[in-house]
């Protein structure tokens, strides 16, 4: 289960339809896997404040995974998404909101699964994971840029 919650308003504002999209690509990045999931979506305050208690970093970022301890199955984890940041990286990256919020949540619903990319190797399958499941949803490459 996807439950979602909204805690900007500008999220509506910027992406009318996104719970809707964050449930499907969330439900699409757990695949068979079965436990539950909750999506914050925030502005950039509450991000930096949790950026800063739980990994002394005092600014804010795009999306916080919090995974959740094995003993609070079926719970899997948190992650949270910055709205401004979110925002102003898609339009830098020329990228629509939609598709940068759904490479986002694929992003961090697969670190609440256990991959990371801290070495390379970890990077690349994460990537790679990461551009399948967002080809299977019709979105484009969210790396490509960062290689030509």
């Amino acid at each position: 289960m996807i439950e979602i919650e909204i805690e900007a308003d500008g999220w509506n504002a910027a992406l009318a339809d996104a719970e809707a999209v964050v449930d499907v690509v969330a439900t699409k990045a757990l695949g068979s896997v079965e436990g539950d999931v909750v999506v914050l979506l925030a502005d950039d305050e509450a991000v930096q404040d949790l950026n800063k208690r739980f990994r002394d970093k005092d600014r804010p970022t795009n999306v916080l995974s919090f995974p959740a301890a094995e003993s609070a199955f079926p719970h899997l984890g948190d992650v949270v998404l910055g709205l401004e940041y979110c925002v102003e990286e898609a339009k830098a990256q020329g990228k629509t909101l939609k598709d940068h919020l759904s490479h986002l949540v694929v992003h961090g619903v697969l670190h609440l699964l256990g991959r990371d990319h801290v070495e390379d190797e970890e990077a690349e399958q994460m990537e790679a994971e990461e551009r399948e499941i967002l080809a299977s949803l019709g979105i484009a490459d969210p790396y490509a840029g960062e290689r030509d």
